[in-house]
Parts: C-alpha cells; sequence; structure tokens
C-alpha cells in the first residue's frame, strides 16, 4: 500500500523505496533503514528475554543499541527535557511537585483562601476509564477519581502506600503478599476488597478496551504476572496468578523477581473500580455499559466524585466526604478544556484559573525571584503580571522528553536525516523556549541514562547531526541524493498540538531553514486528542509529542520503540508504542 504526500512524492510502506514524481514511476530510491529496525527489535527483544537481576548489563547494553537505532534512522528526534513551571495565586495553597508530574497531585490537600471550587486548565481528552488513560491530559483528572495500591505523592520520586496497608514478599521474590487498608468505601458506598483489586488488575490485562495490558504481563515493561495466554498472544480470561486470601489480602505470583513492583503499581491503570462494574471480561455482565463508563460516571475511592465531564469543554468533580484520607477542604474542582494559549493565558489573568501555566510567548525569565531547594527545584514568585498579580512560582527538572517523530511510512529516512541536521538544540532552547528545557540528544534523560553522567557526554559528542550546529549544506546533500530538491522538493505535514505553541515556534523554524533544499514543509495545529487518533490511525508524517516517565525506569520509555510495537494498524490496544510505524521497516514485515 502507498500513501500519496503532497501529490509529489509517494513512499513504499517498508520504507525501502520512494517513487519520486507521477512521471517516473519506475525510479526507486534504497534507503536502507531495515538494519536500524533489526537492531531495535532483536535489542527489545534481548531485554524482554534477560529481566533478572543478573542481566542488567545485558539490558543496559540493549537500551543504548535502541537507542542508537532511532538515532541511526531517525524515527524520532528529541528536542528537549522538559522543565515543568507552574503559577499559582496567594490565595491558594498546594504540595511541592516533583520530577513526575502534576498529574500524581491529588487536590485534597490543595486550599483555595476565599473560594469552594478549585479551577484549572486542561487539555483534551476522551475518556476517565484508568485502563484507556494513556495522556497526562486524563491521567490529572483520573487521579482524584480512583486511587491505586501505591503512588508517588505530588509526583515526587518517593514511593508511598495509598489503597494499600502492608506487603510482603517471598525469599525468592516471585511472592508479594499485599494487605488492603481496612475500611477504604468506594463513592457509591461499598466496601474496597481483594476481589476489586484481581478485577482491576484482569481488566488491564484482558480488556479489549485496555491500552496497557503490557504493564500487567512483562516483567520488563511492568509487573510480569504469571499468566496463561490465547492463540492470538492475548491473556487467558482468569488466568492471572492472583490468588485471594480473604477479603483484605491477596497474592500474586511473578515470572521473576521484580523491585520495581510498588513503583509500577503507582500508574493509573491499576486504579481500583469495583468488581463486576463493567461487563468487558470474562465472567461479569456489567452494572454499567463501558461507554457510560468511559465518559458519564465514575466509581473510585478518591478524594472527589465524579459530577459531570462535557468532552471538548470542560470537567467537574465534588468531595468525597467519605473519603477514607484527609477530606479535601474545596467542595469541587473544575478543569476548563482549552488548548489555545492566547485564550487561557486571558483566562488565568482574569484569575478564572487558580493553578496554571503561561505560554512563552508572554513568559519573562527577569521577573522571576525564587530559590532552589535540595531537589532542585526553583520556588519563589512570579511577577508582577499584567494584572497586577504576583504569584507563586515552581519549576523542577521533570523527567519527561519533547519530541518531533515521523511515521516511517510516509517519511523517508534522508528526509528523516535532514530535518536533525538543521536543528540546533542550544538555539532552539535558549531562543524558542526561553531555557523552559534542557537540549536533549537522547529520548532518556540524562539522569536515567544507563551508562551514567560519562556515558551521557560520550553519546552527546558523538551525535551525527552536528551537536549544536546547524549543518544546512549536509541536509541539502541527502535529500539531493535521495532525488529531492528545491524544483521537486519533498511534500510533507507537521502536526503540532495546539496547547504547545513552542513546538509550532519550532515547527517554522525547521521550516524556514529547509526551505529551498528540498523539502516544502506545512505546519497545522490541532487538538491534543485529535493528534492522538490521527497518529493511531497512521495518518501522520512530522508530529509533536512528549513523554513523561510514570516511574524512573528506562524501559517504561524504551517498550514503545519495540518496532513490531509501533504497528498503527494495530492501535490503541494490540499495540501501544509511539506511532512510527517502524514495523515496516523489519525483513519479516516488508
Amino acid at each position: 500500500m502507498l500513501a500519496l504526500l503532497g501529490g509529489s512524492a509517494s513512499v513504499g510502506l517498508a520504507g525501502c523505496s520512494a517513487l519520486l514524481s507521477d512521471d517516473e514511476e519506475d525510479e526507486e530510491t534504497d534507503y536502507e533503514t531495515t538494519e536500524h529496525a533489526e537492531k531495535a527489535q532483536e535489542a527489545w527483544e534481548r531485554i524482554v528475554n534477560n529481566p533478572g537481576p543478573d542481566a542488567e548489563e545485558t539490558r543496559t547494553q540493549a537500551y543504548i543499541e535502541i537507542e542508537e537505532a532511532v538515532r541511526d534512522d531517525m524515527v524520532l528526534l528529541p528536542m528537549y527535557h522538559s522543565k515543568g513551571e507552574f503559577f499559582w495565586y496567594d490565595n491558594v495553597e498546594l504540595p511541592r511537585l516533583g520530577a513526575l508530574g502534576r498529574h500524581h497531585v491529588k487536590h485534597n490537600r490543595t486550599k483555595v483562601e476565599g473560594d469552594s471550587e478549585l479551577n484549572l486548565i486542561n487539555a483534551s481528552f476522551d475518556e476517565l476509564d484508568p485502563i484507556m488513560s494513556t495522556d497526562t491530559a486524563s491521567g490529572e483528572v483520573i487521579v482524584q477519581l480512583y486511587d491505586t495500591l501505591t503512588n508517588y505523592p505530588a509526583g515526587v520520586a518517593e514511593v508511598e502506600n495509598q489503597l494499600l496497608d502492608s506487603f510482603e514478599t517471598s525469599d525468592d521474590g516471585l511472592t508479594w503478599t499485599f494487605t488492603l487498608k481496612d475500611g477504604v468505601q468506594f463513592h457509591d458506598g461499598r466496601d474496597l476488597t481483594a476481589d476489586d483489586v484481581k478485577y482491576s488488575f484482569r481488566r488491564l490485562a484482558e480488556s479489549e478496551y485496555s491500552e496497557r495490558s503490557n504493564f500487567v504481563t512483562s516483567s520488563t515493561s511492568g509487573l510480569g504476572i504469571v499468566h496463561e495466554t490465547t492463540d492470538d498472544g492475548g491473556v487467558a480470561p482468569d488466568s492471572l496468578a492472583i490468588d485471594i486470601v480473604d477479603d483484605l489480602t491477596f497474592e500474586v505470583t511473578l515470572q521473576e523477581p521484580n523491585p520495581a513492583v510498588l513503583d509500577v503499581l503507582t500508574h493509573t491503570g491499576f486504579a481500583v473500580v469495583p468488581e463486576g462494574l463493567v461487563g468487558d471480561i470474562e465472567g461479569y455482565d456489567g452494572e454499567v455499559s463501558h461507554d457510560e463508563f468511559r465518559t458519564e460516571m465514575a466509581n473510585g475511592t478518591g478524594p472527589f466524585e465524579f459530577d459531570e465531564f462535557n468532552p471538548g469543554e470542560d470537567v467537574r468533580l465534588v468531595r468525597n466526604d467519605n473519603f477514607y484520607g484527609t477530606v479535601a477542604s474545596v467542595e469541587s474542582v473544575h478543569w476548563e478544556i482549552n488548548e489555545d494559549p492566547e485564550s487561557k493565558f486571558t483566562y488565568a489573568m482574569e484569575k478564572n484559573a487558580d493553578f496554571f501555566e503561561i505560554p512563552t510567548s508572554y513568559y519573562d525569565p527577569g521577573l522571576i525571584d525564587a530559590e532552589t531547594d535540595d531537589n532542585n527545584r526553583e520556588f519563589g514568585t512570579y511577577g508582577e503580571f499584567e494584572n497586577g498579580e504576583t504569584t507563586n512560582y515552581l519549576a523542577v527538572p521533570e523527567l519527561g522528553t519533547y519530541y518531533f517523530a515521523f511515521n516511517v511510512t510516509n517519511v523517508p529516512a534522508p528526509v528523516r536525516k535532514a530535518v536533525a541536521h538543521v536543528v540546533n538544540h542550544e538555539e532552539f532552547v535558549n531562543d524558542i523556549l526561553q531555557n523552559r528545557g534542557f537540549e536533549a540528544f537522547s529520548f532518556t534523560p540524562p539522569t536515567m541514562w544507563p551508562t551514567g553522567a560519562d556515558g551521557y557526554q560520550d553519546w552527546k559528542d558523538e551525535w551525527p547531526y552536528g551537536v549544536n550546529d546547524m549543518q544546512r549544506s549536509e541536509a541539502k546533500d541527502l535529500l539531493e541524493e535521495a532525488g529531492f530538491t528545491e524544483d521537486d522538493p519533498f511534500e510533507m505535514e507537521a502536526t503540532v498540538y495546539k496547547s504547545s505553541p513552542t513546538f509550532q515556534d519550532m515547527a517554522d523554524e525547521i521550516k524556514r531553514r529547509l526551505s529551498g533544499i528540498g523539502i516544502d514543509l506545512k505546519t497545522k495545529a490541532t487538538e491534543f486528542s485529535t493528534l492522538q487518533d490521527r497518529g493511531e490511525d497512521g495518518d501522520l508524517e512530522m508530529y509533536s509529542l512528549g513523554w513523561i516517565w510514570s516511574w524512573p525506569d528506562v524501559a517504561y520509555g524504551h517498550f514503545s520503540f519495540e518496532p513490531k510495537n509501533t504497528d498503527t494498524s494495530k492501535m490503541p490496544n494490540e499495540a501501544t508504542g509511539y506511532y512510527l510505524d517502524w514495523q515496516a521497516n523489519l525483513e519479516d514485515e516488508s
């Protein structure tokens, strides 16, 4: 199958050839991308097949090989590692956020003086079902409604028990015995039991709606619970090795010892819902339809209860007065769904939002007065704003990477590499981001680099597209060799999401740098949820997105690079990787 791009070039599905024009249908150019996809696939399989503590060196080498394959095939261009910056008015009191992001914050400890409602801004999302949540926008709401066994309080990377009272592990590390807190109730008044946890884990593993079943079954990117498989590779119904001991106690048996169990359990996919609430796994008819559960109701144990969700417009939750922990001081939390930077800023300046971010176009680093704490967070004030207010200010180095990526079936390798050659990371971070981030030469953040700080420096020094050097002539040579010139350019669309105007600015600057050397780049801004939908449909060429680590483990970011997991024709359930279609470059797929 061929994909038509702008009427001037078609790219073969296997990524091995391109037809330069309708008049030259027989002329093909070999892009030699298969070796890198094969390298990534083999490396990921080596990681999966060597999960034990004695194979750490093997996994480390495989992680590096995946980064090399991503770089050398240029399927994803890391732009910057994130620095979260947050602003809030003096009448608001909230906990200091950690490196894992604001979507971990439960607002039962947030206080708003003089108002009964906490008002926030969010990006668009389509569901409140925890097993479908793969983005921070939905996650920020879901953590108010539902609880997991463990959590990272306010995104600080120190695991704490949440629904969990205690746990024990066997001497061989394969059996974990969990005991739940007594007296916890769901929003409808029923008591939390171990059966609810088992049902919730089964939904994450077995439901057709789950987008993270690997978090249950994989020892590398999840828990690695013992289970049986069906003929098509899915989880056999009710085969998870979860044994109920009593109402509050259950045992889980793992395939391999896994020291990250408590970290993995913090993910919203493991949020606990009442047993039998939805009939999407064998053995249950369901109390409500999945469509209703997805957008029209919620029934968790969290500090807030569902009030209303109008996709694309707003969300409102109300206080759970029977919450087992600290009951919220605010009566409700409201999110305005708004992805327009100008409108969001106006909304905040009119004090319609209590806690917010500001677009770079309105950002002035000279207005910051802050000190750095022991966790390398900057805390102080910012202002004053145009409304005369000076706000509280918090800056947090996050475990996140923001990038441009490519669907390889739509964009040939020389074009992808040409884009990388014209990017000077230092200029983009300084001039466009105004230093609101850190240069990224790898997908994995430097603080998590598998071979440490010295290893990362060596990696950066070997960046083949120029370290902070725009290489327009090298890009032009690549494109000419592939048959793309100023007179006959490759036409490509860069899709960015509206809520991130800096990516629009970056795309525009890349367009300017590529002009006249063989790429005609057009940019398009769209809603975040629309970009996700197009990605899963294989309908993107070049696009912007970001990845925030839910727990600090290299594998958590790398599982989505496995080429076979980037097959958009199998998304969002069978395949859960980045929107790359990199599997098309594998020999057995091409």
